[in-house]
């Protein structure tokens, strides 16, 4: 049975891959293969080309987001909000749990925004204020 596309499945193919230069203690860099390279290699970074294979993931939609932090790792919780207009108390469960380090997220960061400013450009201001986007625009 063939598994229906969901938009992050169609999302994620229209990504673009991206090469960042990893940072190293050498001098000389290491030549990379592909001689027609997008960015000229620094002295004291390689290029490397990540192949990503996503045959296996498991998708979760999510519009709940807590940010935590430690002083080596940030913590990322993401959950299902199924009543996002609800008054009073609400419990949100939390079905992802994402860790990584500092210079990770910062990396994600810069690519989140080069992505959503993309989006901007081609569709309109992403409104995050709910009640902006529930009032008819005049």
């Amino acid at each position: 049975m063939a598994k229906k596309k969901t938009d992050a499945d169609v999302a994620a193919e229209d990504a673009t891959e991206t090469t960042e230069p990893i940072e190293t203690g050498e001098e000389t860099p290491v030549e990379d293969s592909d001689a027609g390279g997008a960015a000229a290699t620094q002295p004291g970074q390689i290029r490397q080309r990540i192949t990503v294979d996503d045959s296996n993931v498991d998708a979760a939609y999510s519009n709940f987001c807590r940010v935590q932090s430690t002083p080596e790792e940030l913590i990322l919780d993401l959950g299902l909000n199924t009543t996002p207009f609800a008054n009073g108390d609400i419990t949100v469960p939390v079905t992802q749990r994402i860790i990584m380090n500092h210079i990770t997220a910062k990396r994600m960061l810069g690519l989140l925004s080069q992505t959503l400013q993309r989006h901007e450009q081609a569709f309109g201001v992403v409104e995050t204020d709910v009640n902006r986007r529930l009032r008819p625009q005049g």
